[in-house]
């Protein structure tokens, strides 16, 4: 479906703005660490409502009625795109939505990875191996906001779309969103400090799946994960085996579970390597309100808090 320019849509045009009233106009994102960073640009100039929420899966979500039934009010509707939410433009064409779609990851050059598209456009190593005749094509990687600086990339991008989606807001909008960038860049200088306290040869981590590329390009981290990128994807006993193998030879100490998913295989990879799992990281969602990763900021002082003293070596 092909979209306006965001700045040539008029305000009057927009369906929620249209039908709100003078309510505040709704926003619609489509997980968890997006609605938090449109919550921190927009405040109380909008009503978000994010779709897969806290501690809630994306790349197996099913949307309700309930949340097409949302979109027909959005003023604005926020993806990640790379293929992500895909589930999200299909509830877009579903619900009939004409308004505005803005993609967080627009202007991100995108990581590529070895892997199948598969129905929620994530290539995972179950894909791999179910086409191996025709053999890993590359793919984008989706996860950009595990590199602080895509982070705030993304939210100069929600600003200039909260911006015209509610004009009369834009300069506070845009105010929230250079203080909440300068929060961001300070958090990624910070983050560097962490892992250069920690040797290059012992900045290796085993985590569930594949979705932390951006954090490892970023900051000088391998991650090795037996499952893809998608949490879907379901490990060979090769691949296993030969992480196990390489845990084991290489000393690998940081071994950490995510906050969704089957625990089972690194469960096993773990015992079987003879290492502990050192906690749950957080990649694709954030916790519950309360939680240890309620915000983006706060996912990643959490993530790093774990991994730091694990690549160290240190008891568990």
């Amino acid at each position: 479906m092909r979209r306006r320019s965001l700045l040539a849509l008029p305000a009057l045009l927009l369906p929620g703005l249209a039908r709100a009233q003078g309510a505040a106009p709704l926003v619609v994102a489509s997980f968890s660490i997006l609605g938090d960073l449109v919550r921190e640009v927009a405040g109380p100039q909008v009503r978000l409502r994010t779709i897969a929420g806290p501690n809630v899966d994306a790349h197996s979500f099913q949307p309700r009625p309930s949340d097409a039934e949302a979109l027909r009010e959005a003023a604005l509707v926020v993806r990640n795109g790379l293929g992500f939410d895909g589930w999200m433009d299909r509830m877009v064409r579903a619900a009939g939505y004409r308004g505005p779609v803005a993609t967080a990851t627009d202007g991100i050059t995108p990581r590529m990875m070895a892997g199948h598209a598969h129905n929620h456009s994530h290539g995972g190593g179950a894909e791999r191996r179910q086409n191996h005749s025709v053999g890993p094509r590359q793919v984008p990687d989706p996860h950009a906001w595990q590199d602080l600086r895509h982070g705030a990339h993304y939210v100069r991008g929600i600003a200039s779309a909260l911006s015209a989606a509610v004009p009369a807001q834009a300069g506070a909008i845009q105010d929230a969103a250079g203080r909440y960038a300068a929060r961001l860049e300070a958090l990624d200088g910070w983050v560097r400090a962490q892992i250069a306290a920690v040797p290059e040869a012992r900045r290796k981590v085993v985590t569930s799946h594949d979705a932390f590329g951006y954090f490892g390009a970023a900051y000088g981290i391998t991650f090795l994960a037996p499952q893809g990128v998608s949490t879907e994807a379901e490990p060979s006993a090769g691949e296993v085996a030969r992480l196990i193998r390489q845990v084991r030879a290489e000393g690998i100490t940081a071994v950490f579970m995510e906050n969704m998913g089957n625990p089972a295989t690194l469960e096993r990879l773990a015992r079987e390597a003879g290492v502990a799992v050192r906690g749950r990281l957080y990649a694709d969602a954030l916790s519950e309100p309360g939680g240890p990763a309620a915000s983006y900021e706060a996912m990643f002082r959490h993530n790093v808090g774990l991994l730091v003293p694990a690549m160290r070596g240190g008891a568990a």
